[in-house]
């Protein structure tokens, strides 16, 4: 059984950002569970006996190579998506999160091909498709 096809999976999305509210962004590759070759702002599934904040921590520390300095709940959504025809159907919990860029790096180099550090009025394209929705519904924590 698989999350988020089989039965809903949980995640956490992260928007990590510098001090000068840059945001960090890596580019799926084809074994990525969804959205290949698009721009995203990171997450990942919970795992089972695991609190939010652990998996907020490890994948952060996974895809990015960095240690979380701060972070702030956001709020949560329902993420609907399909990859080859399946339908997938994710809870996700949306936090903000400042890192330090020293150090950062591709995490797990089998499921990114790229990563960046982009002013968020300056995204690169093409984008994950729920990052549109997230911006907007977020957009005074990150639109000043």
């Amino acid at each position: 059984m698989q999350k988020g096809i089989d039965y809903i999976g949980v995640g956490v999305v992260f928007f990590c950002v510098d001090e000068k509210g840059n945001l960090i962004m890596a580019k799926r590759n084809k074994n990525t569970r969804n959205e290949h070759g698009k721009w995203d702002n990171g997450g990942g599934g919970v795992e089972l006996g695991e609190t939010i904040e652990e998996a907020l921590k490890r994948e952060v520390s996974e895809e990015y190579g960095v240690k979380i300095i701060s972070y702030e709940f956001l709020g949560f959504r329902d993420a609907f998506l399909e990859q080859d025809g399946r339908k997938q159907h994710w809870v996700v919990l949306d936090f903000k999160v400042l890192v330090d860029p020293k150090g950062l790096r591709i995490g797990e180099p089998d499921k990114f091909d790229d990563i960046g550090i982009f002013p968020i009025d300056k995204l690169p394209t093409p984008m994950h498709s729920q990052i549109p929705t997230a911006l907007a519904k977020y957009k005074d924590k990150f639109f000043k």
